[in-house]
């Protein structure tokens, strides 16, 4: 018998894999993908099924609008999605909703002049993109764009480009509206012809809604004016079908209660876990960090051991709510759904562009309980779109006057902190049955994780993530007092109940399904997920670090410092680590008091901890006296390269450590206000300056 020679043997092989290939296929390999099965990881890779290519897909679908969002938290998507609406009911535009990174924008230079492209963008952070939109913004930004025309920035490739922006923000961020602005002038520099004038809202005024709807009305004008769009009246138009299922029931296999995907409705939850895929965290410790009834701050432990999860120090962790119980018979009760809370729907899009944002086929219960923002803010324009459904004529025109009259708005439900079914409560208690639950998905945000800054160190414990939170509550006074709790905090409250060995856990007369769908998280587990983040300790542990952190803005710094105490443990050089932190009065509020203690034993003079007590006496002291006070100590670190941290409240206490430390190098460095306030924004931009902060 002949040999055979090596390209006989490829060939051989070639062919008995392509055999095995073909009788596998939809076996091994090939599997039709239920939508929500996958984990999302590769977010930025193409998706099976559906295009890169946004004219494609407008072409595809009819469309001559997109509106791009870069979202964090699901405003901006919300905002995005309440554009495309109304350009749809109002003026006629075949609109669609798109998320920045589902898509490229190399051949955005072949956008057609006679459809149009909006853009909603959230600053997230110190000025930086959110995640989705990080790509985007790289690329229409960059030095060296280009597109698949060839054209160079300098021909103005995008002369085509109709567009129109919106920014979401904060004023009490340096970086207030970065990604709108650089996003705007970028594009008008590649040529792009804006529409009007780009509008922003301000979050930490307290007026992002507001500031929308002022910006939306002549932008709307200008509009149609040049795109020769004509106005009709804006009649609802679903954008999602739900129809009753009487052929299935709740405890059918293929029906979710509550799973963010089929992998956790089968039972099968893997890795990688991430803001589409948690991971289903026991909670191995909870305690008390407070000593006072009437307040309450947790410490909780989550083991990530069995997961691929893993954390640096200074990272965040993202638990995943879910509503309270009251609230949920609150939102059904009202709408008239109680006697069908576990009556299963299924949700579909009626148009090719839009995503049903939760699993189907599903329960009004559970849509409700796991994925709707029930207890978020309401806008005026909500309010407006809900009153062709109420129940009689005087529901109608109150509904209406809400949703007109914004001082009238103002003082019924903003100032009150209601949330939609309490509006409807208080307009009629007669039920709202008529309201069409398309509607409720359509424009209630999609529940969003909450994260919390990570007061553990990897390097201590890798496999356990510590969190830190202290319980919200918001006592509203008037007529009708209301009483807001916070969503996530009062969910792990609960937790926390259950653990020490609570039956029936109500935390603050709140009830919670914390054993979730079908007692997956029973034995006190909670869905996680964890986001990295720039707020990080020098590579070098030598290098002195000084930390601002009132309240539980210390928790990051918990695990900066147990990091430090480990490594001078190990024998290795630790620099001078100052923390300055203020709370109400040392014997109530004054966390981790303790550990203070034993990490001075393992860092000694290396460690310096100044606290600031503002209830203690008649004088109420802050943490930025504190910082001023020390004015000598701070300018020497900074002059050997310290790195300087605050975290915790941005609208007052980080603003203004900011201006104290501007203060401080001037004054000790003999220079003007202005060169401080200089040398504190290079700081910034150094990175040696880093904050953790929100509103």
């Amino acid at each position: 018998m002949a040999q055979l020679d090596t390209l006989d043997l490829i060939v051989l092989i070639a062919l008995l894999i392509g055999t095995a290939a073909y009788f596998t296929k939809g076996t091994y390999w090939g599997i039709p993908k239920d939508p929500y099965a996958a984990s999302f990881a590769n977010a930025n890779g193409a998706k099976a099924g559906r295009t890169r290519n946004i004219l494609e897909k407008m072409d595809e679908s009819g469309k001559n609008a997109v509106v791009f969002y870069g979202s964090q938290t699901g405003t901006a998507e919300d905002y995005a999605s309440r554009l495309a609406k109304e350009g749809s009911s109002r003026f006629g535009l075949k609109t669609m909703v798109a998320d920045l990174e589902d898509y490229d924008y190399e051949n955005l230079d072949a956008f057609p002049d006679d459809k149009l492209a909006m853009f909603v963008l959230a600053t997230y952070g110190e000025g930086e993109p959110t995640d989705n939109a990080v790509d985007f913004f790289e690329f229409i930004t960059g030095e060296d764009v280009s597109f698949n025309g060839g054209s160079a920035a300098e021909d103005r490739p995008l002369a085509n480009l109709k567009y129109i922006a919106f920014g979401l923000g904060n004023n009490t961020y340096e970086h207030y509206q970065a990604l709108v602005r650089k996003v705007d002038a970028a594009l008008t520099k590649l040529g792009a012809q804006r529409i009007s004038a780009a509008g922003e809202g301000d979050d930490g005024a307290g007026t992002m809604e507001e500031d929308f709807l002022a910006w939306k009305e002549p932008m709307w004008t200008e509009l149609a004016a040049k795109m020769n769009l004509e106005e009709r009246e804006a009649v609802y138009e679903p954008t999602f079908g739900v129809t009753e299922r009487e052929d299935l029931d709740a405890d059918t296999n293929d029906v979710y209660v509550g799973e963010p995907n089929k992998n956790h409705l089968e039972g099968k939850s893997k890795g990688p876990y991430n803001s589409h895929n948690p991971y289903i965290a026991p909670i191995v410790e909870s305690r008390e960090v407070f000593t006072v009834k009437d307040r309450n701050c947790l410490h909780l432990e989550i083991d990530v051991s069995a997961s691929n999860l893993t954390y640096q120090t200074g990272d965040h962790i993202a638990v995943w709510p879910t509503n309270a119980g009251r609230e949920v018979d609150r939102f059904l009760n009202i709408l008239g759904l109680s006697d069908r809370r576990h009556m299963v729907i299924s949700v579909k899009g009626l148009d090719s562009t839009a995503r049903v944002p939760f699993p189907t086929p599903t329960t009004y219960d559970a849509a409700i309980r796991y994925h709707m923002e029930i207890c978020g803010p309401v806008s005026r324009q909500f309010v407006a779109a809900l009153a062709a459904f109420a129940p009689d004529e005087a529901s109608k025109n109150e509904m209406a006057r809400l949703g007109e009259d914004k001082d009238y708005f103002k003082e019924k439900v903003s100032n009150q902190y209601l949330n939609i079914a309490q509006v409807l409560e208080r307009v009629s208690e007669a039920k709202w049955a008529n309201v069409p639950f398309s509607i409720m998905i359509e424009s209630i945000q999609k529940l969003q994780p909450r994260y919390y800054s990570i007061s553990s160190s990897s390097l201590v414990q890798k496999s356990k993530i510590s969190i830190t939170a202290v319980v919200e509550e918001i006592r509203v006074p008037g007529s009708k007092p209301n009483i807001v709790k916070g969503v996530t905090t009062n969910y792990l409250l609960a937790l926390k109940q259950k653990q020490h060995g609570e039956a029936n856990p109500d935390p603050h007369g709140l009830t919670y399904a914390i054993t979730g769908p079908r007692n997956k998280y029973d034995g006190c587990h909670v869905p996680v997920h964890v986001r990295h983040s720039n707020f990080k300790l020098p590579s070098d542990p030598s290098k002195p670090i000084i930390m601002v952190g009132p309240g539980s803005g210390v928790a990051p710094f918990r695990g900066f410092i147990q990091e430090r105490a480990a490594q001078a443990k190990a024998g290795e050089k630790v620099g001078k680590t100052i923390l300055f932190y203020g709370c109400r009065k040392a014997s109530e509020d004054f966390l981790y008091r303790d550990e203070w203690e034993t990490y001075k034993k393992a860092l000694g003079d290396s460690f310096e901890l100044f606290t600031a007590f503002s209830r203690e006496t008649d004088e109420k002291v802050y943490v930025q006296q504190r910082l001023s006070e020390q004015a000598a100590l701070v300018d020497e670190l900074l002059q050997k390269k310290a790195n300087f941290y605050v975290c915790g409240d941005a609208s007052n206490m980080a603003r203004e450590v900011s201006i104290v430390l501007g203060q401080i190098i001037s004054s000790r460095r003999g220079l003007s206000a202005e060169k401080g306030e200089e040398l504190v924004k290079s700081m910034r931009s150094s990175n040696q300056y880093q904050e953790d902060v929100w509103s």
